[in-house]
């Protein structure tokens, strides 16, 4: 039985600055709208730590290090690829916040998070940032409408 399927690998960064502030991007594309936290893509052949320093550094201004995986959000698309989203958390930043492209971003408190208008799915992705004990956001199609699972 063959154990290979085709994936593609996304990361998202939690950023605090350690007063309680949280950094978040209000993402101007109309395929996944609302405030989020920074992140996209990993690159063919390039490390997933690599690929979230990169990421939050082009859509933010800032360098982040002392990156700590928290979590994982996965689904099987229509096609049969898996799409994962590394999580990461850090309190470790270095530069200048400036806005890109992909969305105006700015420092909120956190516990204000909630009431914004978030992505879709971000209020329980935001538990596996923020809550011990759940490691996994997972979404599987049963009787014909997606079900998410939070382990």
């Amino acid at each position: 039985m063959d154990r290979t399927e085709k994936v593609i690998f996304t990361n998202m960064c939690m950023v605090t600055d350690g007063a309680g502030n949280v950094l978040v991007e209000d993402r101007a594309s109309p395929d996944w709208p609302g405030v989020t936290f920074p992140g996209g893509h990993v690159e063919i052949g390039e490390s997933f730590t690599d690929a979230v320093v990169r990421e939050v550094f082009e859509e933010t201004g800032l360098t982040v290090s002392h990156l700590a995986l928290c979590g994982i959000k996965d689904w099987t698309r229509d096609d049969g690829t898996r799409y994962t989203v590394l999580l990461y958390k850090t309190r470790r930043f270095t530069g200048d916040l400036a806005s890109s492209d992909e969305g105006e971003v700015r420092w909120i408190p956190l516990r204000e998070l909630t009431s914004m208008r978030l992505a879709d799915g971000m209020e329980n992705m935001l538990r596996l940032f923020t809550e011990d004990g759940l490691s996994e956001q997972f979404f599987y199609m049963e009787d014909g409408r997606w079900v998410e699972a939070l382990k």
